[in-house]
């Protein structure tokens, strides 16, 4: 059982470049009692691909989990802003 969910998902956008790229994490048990990290990515609008990592506890999952997250954000990839509509 995981003692807290872990889910990420953040965007790498330079109109320059023409770049547009997404990145999502997730932690997530399965269906055997192990802990999976689910990695997605691909360019913003396509389905990207997938790699699933499974792990014996939360706790390499989490390490794993926190590594990928400081790379992504060395690398310029920022959580995706939510537009509050009610705002608007």
């Amino acid at each position: 059982m995981i003692a807290q969910p872990y889910h990420l998902y953040v965007e790498r956008i330079a109109p320059e470049k023409n770049m547009a790229r997404f990145y999502a994490l997730a932690v997530q048990p399965t269906l055997f009692g192990e802990v999976s990290l689910v990695r997605a990515w691909g360019r913003i609008g396509t389905r990207g691909q997938q790699m699933i990592h499974l792990f014996d506890n939360e706790s390499e999952a989490v390490s794993l989990f926190l590594d990928v997250v400081r790379e992504k954000r060395r690398r310029g990839y920022k959580p995706k802003r939510v537009v509050d509509i009610q705002r608007i």
